[in-house]
């Protein structure tokens, strides 16, 4: 039997579930208890030190914590489905009924002497820039809209999450020092390699959505829309109005971000239509659950087959009858079930079918390796690229699903890696 290694924080954070089970490893019974004796600023600050953004998680959060609970395992008292302590909305009571809680925030150390550069205004760059800042870096963070906030901002619509809470919770990053060079969106990683700081992080999230390719997508092109984009144009106001009846294609928490906003902008018979089965879909529970409470139906095992459009106006959709088989492994496949293909008619179809990675801006010659599927090659653990001085976030390797993805943690390795 091996010695316990009381060196290793990981150590203690499983003795509790809910704990080891956040990205952030947050301590969770402490800032409940805090809560309990009404000291709502100190809970507060309990979350902001380990993962920034709590009001923003409070109502955004996947909640991995939850389904850890040990509540939800030994609790007798709530029927026949025990639940967890709801975790994830406690944080937000935290976060709206803290008072005083800016005079708490520390002060940044005296500067030292270094510069870093960070690029995209997000979650992880932000995240970063807080950290460094309070140790003495001069961090300057680029982004090409003219607010903090990344795709939190851009592609949560504000029935979820109100604007204030968002600009709250990112000035008290950019007000501790941090340079923030809002409309400046990196062109060239070159050019921004010979402004002569000392590291480089790269936050910029997965910025490009999955394309729908099924014949006549592109000769109906104008009523079909990518849905973080159009998620970002709703938000930003350039998108007022949608069809009456709208298909959202896709299974994730943007699908279901997409069929909510429609209904509010208009839409009267707004369906999902999904390829995989209801409980193999990737969005949250609860997310569907609120989807369906607005009469939002979700269609599932319907794979898109194509687009049909009259004069180049959209007429609806073409979908094949699947089922999922599962080989000895455990491997899914989705089979043809031999039933008669669906017709639905739609005005507006939305894609959320994933989101992929986009270097554009960083020339191949810049001296980072890129692997054959146009990945930047990093680091196992710390995800620093073939510069050493250039880190990126893993988000740019995993696609997004949450404001507190599991690399939360990663990110603070990459600081002390900066620091150092």
């Amino acid at each position: 039997m091996q010695a316990t290694n009381i060196a290793n924080p990981a150590y203690f954070h499983k003795v509790v579930d809910c704990q080891w089970a956040c990205p952030a490893h947050t301590p969770v019974p402490e800032y409940i208890r805090l809560i309990g004796q009404g000291k709502y600023a100190d809970a507060y600050m309990i979350n902001w030190v380990s993962n920034v953004f709590p009001g923003v998680l409070g109502r955004t959060c996947d909640r991995p914590c939850e389904p850890a609970c040990r509540r939800g395992r030994v609790e007798e008292n709530n029927g026949e489905k025990p639940e967890p302590v709801a975790i994830c909305r406690l944080k937000r009571v935290a976060a709206d009924h803290k008072e005083g809680f800016a005079a708490m925030l520390p002060q940044p150390a005296a500067a030292n002497g270094k510069k870093v550069a960070c690029v995209g205004a997000g979650p992880a760059s932000l995240s970063v820039a807080r950290d460094l800042a309070l140790q003495g870096y001069a961090v300057t963070v680029f982004d090409g809209e003219q607010k903090a906030g990344g795709f939190v901002r851009t592609q949560i619509p504000r029935f979820r999450l109100p604007e204030s809470v968002i600009d709250e919770e990112t000035g008290y990053v950019l007000n501790m020092g941090v340079t923030f060079k809002n409309g400046q969106r990196i062109e060239s990683m070159k050019n921004l390699l010979g402004q002569g700081y000392d590291a480089i992080f790269v936050g910029c999230g997965a910025p490009r959505g999955r394309e729908l390719e099924v014949p006549g997508r592109w000769e109906a092109k104008e009523h079909i829309h990518v849905g973080i984009d159009w998620l970002a144009s709703v938000s930003f106001g350039h998108i007022t109005s949608v069809g009456e009846r709208v298909i959202v294609l896709g299974g994730g928490n943007t699908a279901m971000d997409c069929c909510r906003s429609a209904r509010r902008l208009g839409g009267k018979d707004v369906k999902v239509v999904v390829r995989s089965g209801f409980e193999e879909m990737k969005a949250s529970p609860w997310e569907k659950e609120d989807a369906q409470h607005e009469g939002i139906p979700i269609l599932n095992f319907h794979v898109p087959k194509s687009v049909s459009h009259e004069g180049g106006k959209l007429t609806g959709m073409t979908f094949e009858i699947v089922k999922a088989v599962y080989d000895d492994k455990g491997k899914r496949s989705l089979i043809p079930t031999g039933e008669a293909d669906v017709f639905i008619p739609c005005d507006t179809v939305l894609v959320a079918i994933g989101q992929e990675n986009a270097f554009p801006w960083i020339e191949r010659e810049a001296g980072i390796e890129f692997d054959k599927w146009g990945l930047p090659v990093l680091h196992a653990e710390s995800f620093q690229s073939s510069l050493p001085n250039v880190f990126l976030v893993v988000t740019l390797l995993l696609a997004p699903r949450t404001s507190l993805p599991p690399w939360h943690m990663v990110m603070r390795r990459q600081c002390r890696l900066i620091a150092s």
